[in-house]
């Protein structure tokens, strides 16, 4: 019973408006999965939602989903308007991931938890309780540090490509979206504060969702560019014979991936 009310409930929310894209190297799409294209590969969604279809920030909502949480973040720091942010199991930073550390080295990857604090819309974090491969305290961590709080949901015994099997993911995520329609309907997109409330029409929602399923494993890391538009990132990425400079041990990497089954 519990599971065909999910999938209800499911049903209703695809009702919203969705862009799902992938990221170089993913799907559909050609190219490496490097950290400094997932940045243009997002804003090059976000800049076809504003360009081709008018969609105001306001009516945006990105999800992000594990790995895919560092592109969400960074394009959610950078744009003060948006509707809101889902963060569904995400990292802390791709670093903090492998190792236990305290403080954000130069070659880290992802670094969400330095990026948090600049997100103004609300945010909602998921993540599972027993997810073994990014521990549930990023998720908690990270949503300790955001500015606009929004109920979490810790699902208990969840892991890291479940949770969508839980009915509550749906329904929470669902009343989300609903809420911060309806508090944007009221205060005109100005008000920040959300408080959990009725279920409210939500077609005017725009999502920007990234493909999770990989193309190949391979992942050779850039650092981290200037962002401030997705022209500057596309001319550089395509200069000849520069060597990507490693922001981490592959080898680390590789053995982590295959461990856990961990795309970067």
């Amino acid at each position: 019973m519990e599971r065909r009310e999910g999938e209800k409930e499911e049903e209703k929310l695809r009702r919203s408006a969705q862009l799902r894209y992938d990221y170089a190297g993913y799907g559909r799409s050609t190219g490496k999965p490097t950290e400094y294209n997932t940045y243009a590969d997002i804003e090059a969604a976000y800049n076809c939602l504003k360009e081709q279809y008018g969609v105001a920030d306001e009516d945006i909502i990105l999800y992000g989903q594990s790995v895919g949480s560092g592109p969400t973040i960074d394009l959610a720091s950078r744009v003060p308007n948006l509707r809101a942010v889902v963060l569904h199991s995400p990292i802390l930073s791709g670093l903090r991931v492998l190792y236990p550390v305290k403080r954000t080295y130069w070659f880290d990857i992802y670094k969400n938890i330095d990026k948090i604090g600049l997100v103004n819309c609300p945010v909602l974090v998921i993540h599972g309780t027993s997810d073994d491969v990014v521990d549930c305290s990023h998720g908690k961590q990270l949503w300790e540090l955001s500015k606009v709080k929004y109920t979490p949901l810790w699902l208990s015994g969840g892991g890291h490509c479940n949770l969508e099997l839980y009915p509550d993911f749906i329904r929470h995520l669902k009343k989300f979206i609903s809420s911060v329609a309806k508090q944007a309907a009221k205060n005109g997109s100005k008000e920040r504060t959300v408080k959990d409330g009725a279920h409210n029409n939500n077609k005017d929602i725009i999502e920007i969702i990234p493909s999770e399923r990989p193309r190949t494993q391979e992942a050779a890391h850039r650092p981290e560019a200037s962002r401030n538009s997705l022209d500057s990132r596309v001319v550089k990425s395509k200069a000849a014979d520069l060597p990507e400079k490693s922001r981490m041990s592959s080898d680390d990497v590789d053995k982590f991936r295959r461990r856990r089954c961990l795309v970067w």
